[in-house]
This record gives C-alpha cells, structure tokens and sequence, in this order.
C-alpha cells in the first residue's frame, strides 16, 4: 500500500474552507452593555414578563390565613 504525500493545494483549500465556516457562523456581541445574540436581534419578537409581587409566597399566605379563619369560623371562605 503506496500512500500519497498531502499537497501544498489541498491544505490551503482545507483551511480556506475552514476559516470560511468559521466566519459565517455567528457569534455573541456586546453593544452598548447589551448581548446580542445574533445578527438578527431587530426581526425578533420581544416577550415581556410582567413583574411579580415582592413576596414570592403571596398565594401560600393568602391560603393560610384563609385556612386560620375557617378554623376559628369567622368567615365563611370557600375552600378552593
């Protein structure tokens, strides 16, 4: 088995090939102290995540104290 010496023409073709994938990938970039994640970053929809209340546990709380006062029967609260 004969093997054949790798050309000076391949290897240029080989990294050219590379370098050309590697520059038309995309890539993070930071403008202004902002991540843009892709160069399409205009044409994408925005989600918008109004704020929650300050205390994380405000259902948890609400029920325990309608739990309190439908054990001293004070208030007729309908059990949910």
């Amino acid at each position: 088995m004969k093997t054949r010496p790798v050309s000076v023409w391949s290897t240029l073709l080989f990294v050219g090939c590379a370098a050309l994938c590697g520059a038309s990938s995309g890539c993070q970039v930071s403008v202004g102290g902002q991540t843009l994640p892709s160069a399409y970053y205009l044409k994408d929809d925005l989600q918008y995540f109004p704020a929650g209340p300050e205390f994380k546990l405000s259902n948890q709380a609400r029920a325990i104290e309608e739990y309190k006062l439908r054990q001293q029967g004070l208030t007729d609260v309908p059990a949910q």
